[in-house]
């Protein structure tokens, strides 16, 4: 136990002058500080942290009284939650007061009350793994809840009873499920029949509260068990319907695939393209660093529109008409109400929409002005939907799979010399507004707009025609226009 403690607190290393000097001007002042929670979880699973949450039997206003002569900068935007924050030589550490959070069962925001001492404040944390501590000045490790045992273990545990614990704040419940796919834990028993039994309270926390922990969720090493936990314990019905109903219900002849498990296969098989990648006949390759939320986002919902538009053909077969459109519908409601910032969700629901569009390559038989409505319509998104369409394959089928492999690094190559030869990133017609308004006699307004995009469009098909070519396809156009007067 010594020895594990001792590695734990040279993990530290980094902070400890800086801890243990805080720690000196707290205990000069008579009051007690503690390095607690996810710090001293992560020294003894060897993890790397920049937080360094502290917890004190000081008020704020008797903690900001102390740090402000020892910090470089001071601030107190958590001041009602008991927590001042303080920047000293790069490193930024938040000290908290000895503190309770409860809900009253009516408000989605906590109801603070601060305690008297570390351990009633160690016993109301979320996870045993959480309430752990190490004193300062002298390092004095706590452990009232047998929490590195639980780590030992990889379980999570509750201080108290999980009822209690998830009764203080039903975040908590979202919590676990992040915890076990950041960490690799597992729930203990009871914790799991809690977060089945409390489910339903989850509806007094704040959307913003519950996306930040969803998206932590998907954002970790492996989401897959954390995201499968809130499916069976009934939370993912309150906070993202969208995921267990892709579990359709498999027929006796076994029509089709299950949509639920192939959208998890999906997301991971999109995390691991993520970063460095290689594709033959490409010379330059441009990467999606992970994690990336808006690509993990697309891959978990992509296929959110089948049971919508599920249909029973009459040969035997399942069919899913326009399911992207259906599914990227449905995400953009979903995300909104999740409070999901407007570029977040535009992103996202572009990709749903054209995560099908690759499907329609077939052999190579798309000519060039194909090619390049799919580099225009994907944007700045195409390198994510590179991967998004390479991950949507999941079959076992080790030929087609390699088959769909090949044809989609051909369509990359292609895109390639496209993207060399026309810039297609910059793209414009030939004619700009006001050369359109002044050949066809018309102010700005939607009408000209309509010429714009005529134009544009005769631009991706036909590829680079110059002005001339232009202006002649433009008046062609006007001249089956009613507001032409022709």
């Amino acid at each position: 136990m010594r020895d594990l403690q001792r590695r734990a607190v040279a993990r530290l290393a980094p902070h400890l002058e800086l801890l243990t000097e805080l720690g000196r001007v707290f205990t000069a002042a008579g009051h007690e500080l503690a390095l607690v929670g996810g710090p001293v979880r992560d020294a003894f699973l060897g993890r790397r942290t920049s937080d360094l949450d502290l917890t004190t039997s000081a008020s704020p206003e008797q903690t900001e009284a102390l740090v402000r002569p020892w910090g470089e900068a001071v601030w107190d935007i958590g001041r009602a939650f008991g927590t001042i924050g303080v920047l000293k030589d790069g490193d930024k550490v938040e000290i908290t007061t000895y503190r309770a959070d409860a809900y009253d069962g009516q408000t989605r925001k906590p109801v603070v009350a601060f305690g008297s001492s570390l351990t009633e404040d160690l016993v109301r944390r979320d996870f045993t793994v959480n309430a752990m501590a190490l004193r300062l000045p002298d390092l004095e490790f706590v452990d009232p809840y047998d929490g590195l045992r639980a780590l030992a273990e990889r379980t999570l545990d509750t201080p108290t009873a999980p009822e209690v614990s998830f009764a203080d704040d039903p975040l908590r419940m979202l919590r676990a499920a992040r915890f076990t796919a950041q960490l690799d834990f597992r729930v203990a028993p009871r914790v799991e029949t809690a977060m089945r039994e409390r489910a339903s309270t989850i509806e007094i926390v704040s959307a913003e509260r519950i996306r930040d922990e969803l998206s932590k969720l998907v954002l970790a090493d492996n989401p897959r068990p954390g995201l499968a936990l809130l499916v069976d314990t009934g939370l993912a019905e309150l906070v993202l319907p969208e995921l267990p109903a892709l579990q359709l219900e498999i027929d006796e002849h076994h029509r089709h695939k299950d949509v639920y498990q192939h959208s998890l296969t999906v997301l991971e098989q999109a995390m691991a393209l993520e970063g460095p990648r290689s594709v033959p006949g490409v010379e330059t390759v441009e990467p999606v660093p992970g994690p990336d939320l808006v690509l993990r986002l697309a891959a978990l919902l992509h296929d959110i529109g089948k049971p919508a538009t599920r249909r029973f053909e009459s040969g035997g077969g399942v069919s899913f008409h326009h399911h992207e459109v259906v599914g990227a519908k449905l995400a953009r409601k979903r995300l909104r109400a999740l409070r999901f910032d407007k570029d977040t969700i535009r992103d996202v629901c572009r990709l749903i929409e054209l995560h099908l569009r690759f499907h329609g390559y077939g052999e190579g038989q798309w000519t060039d002005s194909a090619v390049r409505r799919y580099i225009t319509d994907a944007g700045p998104l195409l390198s994510r939907l590179h991967l998004l369409t390479r991950s949507d394959s999941t079959t076992r089928n080790r030929r087609k799979a390699a088959r769909l492999a090949s044809t989609y690094d051909e369509l990359e190559a292609r895109i390639e010399k496209l993207q060399a030869a026309e810039e297609l990133g910059k793209v414009r017609p030939e004619l700009d507004g006001n050369r359109i308004g002044e050949i066809l006699g018309i102010p700005p307004g939607p009408v000209l707009g309509r010429a714009y995009q005529h134009l544009l469009a005769f631009r991706l098909d036909q590829g680079p025609v110059g002005e001339d070519a232009a202006r002649e396809e433009l008046l062609r156009w006007w001249a089956e226009q009613p507001e032409s007067g022709q």
